[in-house]
């Protein structure tokens, strides 16, 4: 079988982004571990969002990334899903309001 398009060992390359931008790398993951502290949100609750919104981007590195954390900070399988399946759903209603886009234009179209 060939090798996969995405490379899990590239996950742990991330931190290099900084060698081509130095200034700019260093800002975003200055920025990155800001936003993941614990805040008005928990630390178990933004590992939750970041897997839906890793699925809803469809970045398997990121997916890849809030599973292993979110174990780490004891979130359950289901729990997991259940924030995948609102992520979908937010997705799904996203890509169908659009269709009122549709709808209008074929409506004016069609006069």
């Amino acid at each position: 079988m060939a090798n996969p398009y995405y490379d899990a060992a590239d996950l742990r390359k991330f931190g290099k982004i900084t060698e081509w931008s130095e200034e700019i790398g260093t800002k975003f993951f200055e920025y990155y571990g800001k936003v993941f502290e614990e805040g008005a949100l928990s630390a178990r609750e933004k590992s939750l969002i970041a897997l839906a919104v890793a699925h809803v981007v469809k970045c398997p590195y990121c997916i890849d990334a809030y599973t292993k954390d979110g174990l780490e900070k004891g979130i359950t399988k289901e729990e997991m899903m259940e924030a995948v399946h609102a992520g979908a759903a937010i997705e799904s209603g996203a890509t169908l309001v659009h269709g009122v886009q549709m709808m209008n234009k074929y409506n004016k179209l069609s006069m």
